[in-house]
């Protein structure tokens, strides 16, 4: 299975480096949106879980990846400007769903509050409105770490908070990926994680009222940063609503373990792909809950 690739313009600005995986079979395609520090290679097992039921489109922030060559790192990218390009790439693709983890939540919320035309359905996982306390501690400390671009130790809070629950080997990658960024990288996360702490949260459910299309907001039961609790606030703001919890899974949802990587496929095509109505299957490894705005 190897993806078309090609690096987008981006109205002039930016360089964005896309994956593109083809399924002739698939009638939808879907977008997928990262997480902080994180590239296309993160989205390897949620790429085998919706191919070839989807075409499916990857692509590397201009900071981060395969983009980074392509672009003069500036200046930072707010969440607004990630909105803008995943907009830009939800027209290029004639993408009709898109999936966000993590951070990436953050620009996706602020495209899909532009209602565009194309998309019909959304998943943002691992991500929430709440900075609780065990979020804050993590945040603060990464601040510290990435304002000093000590790398090793961004390496391994990432490891022993968020990914802990992560095999050994994601583990080990993972650390090797975060200690070993470039300088401008550990710029643009201090830039990040900065902006979520002074910022109002009322902006993520603020951009959450004007969706209008149906989104999952899909998280794991074991997941103290976002959690699936706190998640659940957004169905009081997104007119169409669905949240389902990943039994005995953290942050990282379908790379954990193999029962949440099935679960999860099940949870996603479930949401994107429904069967017909009379032989739909209700799995017990997730607790649904729909909400409407009032």
């Amino acid at each position: 299975m190897r993806p078309e690739i090609a690096v987008l313009d981006i109205q002039g600005q930016y360089r964005v480096y896309t994956e593109f995986y083809r399924a002739d079979a698939a009638e939808k395609t879907i977008i997928l949106v990262n997480g902080s520090m994180a590239t296309t290679a993160s989205f390897a097992q949620t790429v085998k879980n919706l191919h070839p039921q989807f075409n499916v489109v990857c692509y590397d922030q201009p900071y981060a990846g395969r983009s980074k060559a392509h672009n003069r790192h500036e200046k930072h990218l707010t969440k607004e400007v990630e909105g803008q390009i995943l907009l830009e790439l939800i027209d290029h693709f004639a993408a009709e769903h898109v999936l966000s983890f993590s951070w990436g939540g953050a620009a996706t919320l602020v495209a899909l509050a532009q209602q565009p035309r194309r998309i019909e359905k959304a998943v943002i996982s691992s991500f929430s409105p709440v900075i609780n306390a065990h979020m804050l501690d993590y945040l603060e400390r990464g601040v510290d770490y990435l304002g000093s671009r000590d790398g090793d130790r961004v390496g391994h809070l990432v490891n022993n908070t968020i990914g802990k629950h992560l095999p050994s080997l994601f583990k080990r990658f993972n650390y090797r990926h975060v200690s070993s960024l470039a300088e401008h990288e550990y710029g643009q996360m201090h830039f990040h994680i900065n902006d979520v702490l002074h910022s109002d949260r009322q902006c993520y459910l603020n951009a959450a009222k004007q969706i209008s299309v149906p989104v999952l907001f899909l998280n794991g039961e074991w997941d103290e940063y976002t959690a699936a609790e706190d998640a659940r606030l957004f169905g009081n703001h997104v007119a169409h609503s669905s949240f389902t919890t990943l039994q005995a899974t953290g942050h990282f949802l379908d790379m954990e373990h193999k029962a949440a990587c099935r679960d999860s496929q099940n949870a996603l095509l479930g949401f994107l792909k429904p069967a017909p109505q009379a032989s739909r299957t209700r799995y017990s490894f997730v607790q649904d809950h729909h909400a409407l705005a009032i």
